[in-house]
């Protein structure tokens, strides 16, 4: 869903943006935690390097990321250890992060989870989270079941390392096949004690649900929620929170009701910055979570 863009076209323009926001607006008098998913900055990392993108994140307001990006053992060129020690220096933490684990779903393999595993304890984050599922394992009833037996599978092997798995949804398991919905098969089969929800706001409602609907039907199953808001003219766009249609603040209402523990922005393309458009939606979800 990548669109137009405005892009810093080096770091030293990055550094010049990043420093023209007053430093009173990160003051670490918060309560309620808020993070990023990484992926929000995709295009970003290439251009300014990651570490002046994780600076970035920290300087907008951010205590999290929920990390993307895990390939051949790394982090965009950095060992998962070198990675971790990068967040921890612009005092960043990580709760989850989005691992591909498509191979374990064909194969029955599990070194890809056990790759998964492996990064996230290195990193200190408490869920394994599923970002994505290939079409070619939800196409018929039978492939939807063997899919949740997997992923069932692959819960309980993360659990066992002492984990949990997250499953991050788009609109697609709203869908029905068979005339059943995945979603709704998928937490009424599966174990609480092995998975956690990510309900990605904005491709909820693009998919015509209400969350507070699926927060009162599975009380606390959705510890992480992606904070993403939809743009009023163009419903296949995102924008920065509180700027989109999206009703936050009854959304968050029910939070408790949802369970909801981790707020993370997500957004999948900007008409301003993107470091501009991050700190934007920082502040205005610090706004809504200001009584939290």
């Amino acid at each position: 869903m990548n669109t137009r863009r405005q892009f810093l076209k080096q770091a030293g323009i990055l550094g010049a943006a990043i420093a023209i926001v007053p430093d009173s607006a990160f003051a670490r008098t918060r309560h309620t935690p808020i993070g990023i998913q990484l992926y929000t900055l995709r295009d970003e990392i290439p251009k300014s390097g990651i570490e002046n993108v994780i600076a970035g994140i920290a300087k907008a307001g951010y205590n999290q990321v929920e990390t993307f990006g895990l390939s051949k053992g790394k982090y965009f060129g950095l060992s998962v250890e070198d990675f971790g020690a990068l967040l921890k220096k612009y005092k960043l933490t990580t709760p989850s992060g989005h691992y591909g684990i498509d191979g374990f779903f064909k194969t029955g393999n599990f070194d890809e989870l056990d790759t998964a595993i492996n990064a996230a304890k290195v990193l200190g984050q408490q869920y394994v989270t599923i970002p994505y599922i290939g079409d070619d394992f939800r196409k018929t009833p039978d492939e939807l079941e063997k899919l949740i037996s997997n992923i069932h599978l692959a819960g309980k092997r993360v659990a066992d390392a002492g984990l949990k798995l997250a499953y991050h949804s788009h609109s697609f398991e709203f869908d029905k096949v068979g005339g059943v919905m995945f979603y709704g098969r998928l937490l009424k089969e599966s174990d609480p004690a092995h998975l956690d929800l990510e309900l990605d706001l904005y491709w909820a409602i693009r998919a015509g649900q209400d969350p507070v609907e699926w927060f009162g039907k599975y009380p606390g199953r959705f510890k992480l929620v992606h904070v993403k808001d939809m743009d009023k003219q163009n419903s296949h766009l995102t924008t920065e929170v509180g700027k989109g249609s999206i009703d936050f603040k009854k959304i968050f209402a029910a939070a408790k009701l949802g369970g909801i523990q981790h707020y993370i922005v997500e957004q999948e393309n900007f008409a301003i910055p993107a470091f501009e458009s991050i700190t934007e939606s920082a502040k205005a979800l610090r706004k809504l979570l200001k009584n939290k």
